[in-house]
């Protein structure tokens, strides 16, 4: 059970207060999500930077760079560059001179440390079903230590055993922990969390990528880019200046199908830039960012809108058939219909409610979605109610008195 007034940011503060090591980034993030990240675009926080070229050190070096400019950055939570190199390795140089005083093949010498030394394997045991490799090599108290190595010995052709101290150099170096690779070039990765409440991820790449290129220089060879979440939403934002015009294209085909009239298909579609209004009122006072989830919002908004004001329009263009006064029979059958669209809003409204007001498991998703819905039929309600009608009746009695000059000119 969490403390009274406790959230996820809070407790990830105090972790990050509490957890300060030296050399070392938190990350907070969920495990599954985390393990989808990191087989899809090879980086664990949502968003990271590769640094590619040809010199192990330099794009380390780069890197680090990298890591103190994104660093100053509004938003920047715990960005961590990896440190790849100063693991030590034991490098074993063959001095040939030697070997060759000796008597004794460079090959020998080589199989030697291959097989006393890494190992190797000689045959496979048979049990049942179940194959095992054996594998032998000097016991570990015969090669864990530089002194141990340097006694171990090789045979020389006349029988004499000679030490690898003297046939060769056993010498630590620094090296890379690991090498990452990506199109045939290594490249050193940037680990970048975000603190989505102060900023959104696509916004805070813009920023990120503004500043690195103007306070680095990177030389002939090198490149980074941009990887993590901030890809996926970036494919999700294309795709959606893709998916929302068509959307509101065959809700606009649709309408025209249903009245037959182009100009009642442009009032209804007219409305959605009201509904579009409420729905970034409420999602500004809820403190929701422009995402993927949003937008699916916004059009859910867009069909339930538009739903409502054909409610509407279907009346007024029955009455509007009635008689000569159409002011007078707009008036009665928006009047009809007010009740149906203020339940058609209050059941959406009061539906989604309980998911604006959720905390449990994917609330997070799920509230993004609502807010729009909710913040849009409030305002495209008020539109439904007002604007149609009387947008209507303008377009109505414009078109008739086009008529009538048009019937004069002919007489």
């Amino acid at each position: 059970m969490w403390r009274k007034g406790m959230t996820r940011q809070k407790l990830i503060n105090e972790f990050n207060n509490a957890l300060r090591i030296p050399g070392v980034s938190n990350i907070w993030t969920q495990p599954i999500r985390n393990r989808i990240d990191m087989l899809a675009t090879g980086i664990q926080t949502p968003i990271g930077v590769k640094v590619f070229g040809e010199d192990l050190e330099k794009i380390e070096e780069l890197a680090i760079i990298v890591e103190n400019i994104v660093r100053e950055i509004p938003g920047a939570r715990n960005p961590y560059a990896e440190r790849i190199g100063n693991k030590p390795y034991i490098e074993i140089e063959i001095n040939r001179k030697e070997a060759a005083r000796y008597g004794i093949k460079v090959g020998d010498i080589q199989h030697l440390i291959m097989t006393a030394i890494g190992g190797v394997n000689i045959t496979t045991t048979v049990e049942g079903r179940e194959r095992y490799p054996i594998r032998i090599r000097y016991m570990r108290e015969f090669r864990d230590s530089f002194v141990a190595l340097e006694r171990i010995f090789a045979t020389a052709p006349g029988g004499a055993q000679i030490p690898l101290s003297q046939l060769a150099e056993i010498k630590r170096i620094p090296g890379p922990a690991k090498i990452a690779g990506e199109n045939t070039l290594p490249y050193v990765r940037v680990f970048i969390d975000v603190n989505t409440d102060e900023v959104g991820i696509v916004d805070f790449v813009n920023q990120a990528q503004k500043a690195v290129r103007e306070k680095l220089d990177l030389p002939q060879g090198y490149f980074i880019s941009w990887s993590g979440q901030y890809e996926y939403e970036m494919q999700a934002r294309n795709r959606l200046m893709t998916v929302v015009p068509i959307c509101i294209f065959i809700i606009f085909l649709l309408l025209y199908i249903k009245f037959k009239t182009f100009s009642a298909a442009m009032i209804l579609i007219f409305s959605l830039p009201f509904a579009f209004v409420g729905g970034v009122w409420l999602q500004f006072i809820l403190g929701f960012k422009f995402s993927t989830a949003v937008w699916v919002g916004y059009i859910a908004l867009f069909g339930v809108a538009v739903e409502a004001g054909v409610v509407m329009m279907d009346f007024l263009v029955e009455y509007s058939r009635k008689g000569t006064n159409i002011v007078e029979n707009v008036i009665q059958a928006a009047l009809l219909r007010v009740r149906p669209i203020i339940m058609t809003t209050a059941t959406t409204i009061l539906a989604l409610i309980p998911i604006l007001i959720s905390t449990g498991t994917g609330s997070e998703i799920m509230k993004p979605i609502a807010a729009p819905t909710v913040g849009g039929m409030i305002t495209a309600t008020i539109l439904n109610l007002i604007l149609v009608p009387v947008v209507f009746t303008w377009v109505l009695q414009a078109r008739l008195k086009k008529e009538r000059n048009r019937g004069n000119e002919e007489e």
